[in-house]
């Protein structure tokens, strides 16, 4: 039986507009998304959504916008030590982490779907949150070392590391993966693996601590 939304008041039926919204892109797609259809599974008039929301685009946009900060939230959420290399190594496992534990949310933030951004310039301030993030543990790693790297190097080494583990996550959640011949150690394996290699290139061993390397 729907819900009549209407009833609520103004906020709730904005969280509910967003909650709807989600959950027939879970089911259906981005493509099927729309401020008609979320009212009609509501049970409201088509016209109530239209009071929160100008377009299924700000739908759309304030759902990314959440998902990048909940993304920015997760790259914060290792405890912060005293060991900077640990620290970094650690956000990365926690990036994996949100990537599995919140498909939905990583599809939307990097599957190529987004609103004009220029047109929802909120949408976008949580993947700044997190570069800012991958940034500050960037130039931890190297102050560490008594070095002062300039704003292009940590940008280019922030842009390495954030691509390395969306390639990481890209690969396996993949249906190609499960058609190679691996042995299942190999893949249980294997998320570790590439960020101990990301790690190594970054400057740091497997345990955490610095090597004389980098991907200067």
């Amino acid at each position: 039986m729907m819900v009549r939304a209407e009833a609520k008041t103004g906020a709730d039926l904005r969280e509910a507009c967003l909650t709807e919204a989600l959950a027939i892109i879970s089911a259906s797609g981005v493509e099927k998304l729309s401020l008609r259809e979320v009212a009609r599974r509501l049970g409201v008039s088509h016209q109530a959504p239209y009071r929160h929301f100008a377009s299924r685009d700000h739908v759309l946009a304030e759902i990314v916008r959440r998902a990048f900060a909940d993304f920015a939230s997760a790259l914060r959420s290792p405890p912060h030590t005293d060991n900077p290399a640990t620290d970094t190594l650690a956000m990365g496992m926690a990036y994996v982490a949100f990537a599995f534990a919140e498909p939905l949310k990583y599809r939307l933030m990097f599957g190529g779907t987004l609103p004009e951004p220029d047109a929802h310039p909120e949408m976008m301030r949580g993947a700044r949150e997190a570069f800012n993030v991958l940034r500050a543990a960037l130039v931890r790693l190297f102050e560490a070392r008594g070095q002062q790297p300039d704003h292009d190097l940590i940008d280019r080494e922030a842009l390495f590391a954030w691509s390395s583990l969306h390639g990481v996550v890209s690969l396996m959640r993949t249906d190609a993966i499960d058609t190679l011949d691996l042995a299942p150690s190999a893949r249980a394996a294997f998320v570790a693996h590439a960020l101990q290699k990301v790690g190594t290139a970054l400057g740091i061993d497997v345990q955490g601590t610095r090597t004389t390397g980098g991907s200067q």
